[in-house]
């Protein structure tokens, strides 16, 4: 018995059981209309209004599968009114001629049936075509509302591969950048070596996981930079110095992995490293008006004469921070005099 249910759950339910729900629903006050006329008469009235009624239905079905082609200049949603408009003063006209004995004559000599005629095909003529259209315009609104998710969908999955690949591109810039620094440290035969090899070791422990990450907290991302600087410090402990000032309340907010990570580690490729008296790293992020901003500053060379671009890292963070938060981003660079460079970001406070 379950079994049969679950058969029939599809024609209880589906789009077939819907219409014909809605088609009753629409002749039920027809029915009720006539009704004061035809009170000792119930099941003959019934007949007159449901049979034009599933006729209609029968036509909007009809249309809707066939032609599989319509011809150009006949929109599909054209023919179906006009088949549901011709469809039921047809059926009321062939019911009150083929449902009545030969002897009662044509109905249209018989000035009542004539009037009952007239009155069933107004209506069903006012009431069919308008049903058809509201069904039409429901099943339009339905599929722009399913292609409007769709496209979001879409839309988020494109926005995903986009930040991947972005990530996918900054991730190995930095992590070789790292590598580098103790490479030449180690080639140098510094007694730091040791020590620094074991801070990145611990940083990178930390740092991995979280950079495949569309999202991080700002309060990850300091801990990072924090690390990170700790760690270029050992290498070069004579020539760096770094200050870090963070307003109470910006640690939950979201932020791209490696935001603030890129713009120290640009600061100290193309800032604090090719200076011989090194430089300070200042980091500074506040929250005003609902929007967080973020600058690194450093007093290192500053850039090359002519060298005003974003450079790799700095293009790169633009774009994963538009992936983001679209246009509703702001990045600015500024050259220090008499020597140093400062980038600022300015993004959306959000928490979720």
């Amino acid at each position: 018995m379950p079994s049969r249910l679950n058969c029939l759950r599809p024609l209880l339910t589906g789009p077939a059981a819907r219409r014909l729900r809605t088609t009753l629903m629409v002749a039920l006050p027809a029915y009720l209309l006539f009704l004061p006329l035809w009170f000792e008469r119930p099941l003959a009235l019934a007949l007159r209004v449901l049979l034009p009624a599933l006729a209609g239905l029968l036509a909007f079905e009809l249309t809707e599968r066939w032609p599989r082609q319509p011809p150009r200049w006949l929109a599909r949603w054209v023919l179906q009114v006009v088949a549901v408009a011709l469809s039921i003063p047809i059926t009321v006209m062939l019911f009150y001629t083929l449902a009545f004995p030969a002897e009662s004559g044509p109905f249209w000599r018989h000035p009542q049936r004539m009037e009952a005629v007239f009155a069933f095909c107004f209506l069903g003529t006012l009431l069919g075509p308008w049903t058809a259209m509201t069904a039409l315009l429901r099943r339009r609104d339905a599929a722009v509302r399913l292609a409007e998710r769709q496209r979001g969908e879409l839309e988020r999955q494109v926005l995903g591969a986009q930040l991947q690949l972005l990530q996918a591109q900054v991730q190995p810039h930095f992590l070789f950048n790292t590598l580098a620094n103790v490479q030449a440290l180690v080639e140098d035969g510094s007694p730091q070596a040791a020590p620094v090899l074991a801070q990145l070791i611990a940083y990178l422990r930390a740092a991995v996981p979280r950079l495949h990450e569309t999202q991080t907290r700002l309060g990850q991302e300091l801990d990072m930079v924090r690390a990170y600087l700790a760690l270029m410090q050992l290498r070069m402990p004579d020539r760096l110095r770094f200050e870090l000032d963070v307003a109470a309340g910006c640690e939950p907010l979201l932020c791209p992995p490696l935001t603030l990570m890129t713009l120290v580690e640009n600061a100290i490729r193309h800032g604090i490293d090719p200076s011989l008296d090194g430089g300070l790293i200042a980091l500074r992020v506040r929250i005003r008006e609902g929007r967080c901003q973020a600058s690194v500053r450093d007093s290192g060379v500053g850039p090359r004469p002519g060298s005003m671009g974003l450079g790799t890292g700095l293009s790169r963070l633009r774009e994963r921070l538009q992936v983001l938060f679209g246009d509703d981003i702001a990045m600015q660079t500024h050259v220090i005099q008499p020597h140093g460079f400062m980038v600022e970001l300015d993004w959306p406070a959000r928490t979720k």
